[in-house]
């Protein structure tokens, strides 16, 4: 069942995609500078920095929300696909009985039972395209649950640490070409994100 056979990398893209500007206490007007000075001997962020950044590939992997979402979807996908299986295997050995029996049959009642095969076809495909959409439904609403968790952890995040950029660098997908790792605030993020989870869950 391709089409309900969901794939997460979206959400991976819809993490990419966060790019939270928070102005932070009404400091100085100041424009926010778009390039990262070099600190190659820095080992944590210091303070007076404003822009920081998030590696969405470590967020995913080790964010526990997103890893049980994964687990729900994956287990409703499979079962929407064993359902439509069973379905479609059911009416596949309705048509063979037909098939075997249609010389013995009168002709109106073949004509009847291939209307009402056609039916099923039809009833069988439409139920396919529904479970389909209502998978990929979920799929966008979870993605946006997951999008609005990140998303206000770090404007909190953000305001209390003075930052006024956080962005975030997926390899092979990010805008940003070179960052400075003293910038990377992952951990200190993914730690918040489950923490504030766990405690969710309570």
């Amino acid at each position: 069942m391709n089409r309900t056979s969901l794939k997460l990398s979206t959400l991976a893209t819809a993490v990419a995609l966060v790019s939270v500007m928070a102005s932070c206490q009404n400091k100085d007007n100041k424009a926010a500078t778009t390039t990262a000075p070099a600190k190659t001997d820095a080992t944590a962020v210091k303070q007076n920095e404003s822009i920081v950044y998030v590696n969405s590939d470590s967020l995913l992997t080790k964010y526990q929300y997103f890893k049980d979402l994964k687990v729900k979807l994956d287990a409703k996908s499979k079962a929407a696909q064993t359902d439509l299986a069973a379905k479609q295997q059911a009416f596949q050995r309705e048509v063979a009985q037909y098939q075997q029996t249609q010389n013995t049959l009168p002709a109106d009642q073949r004509a009847t039972t291939e209307q009402r095969l056609a039916r099923k076809q039809q009833e069988l495909q439409a139920y396919q395209q529904n479970a389909g959409a209502a998978l990929q439904n979920e799929q966008g609403a979870e993605q946006e649950k997951l999008y609005n968790k990140i998303a206000d952890y770090l404007k909190i995040y953000a305001k209390g640490k003075g930052y006024k950029m956080v962005l975030t660098y997926q390899k092979g997908n990010s805008a940003i070409l070179f960052a400075d790792p003293s910038l990377d605030v992952t951990s200190e993020v993914i730690t918040g994100l489950n923490e504030g989870y766990k405690a969710d869950k309570k």
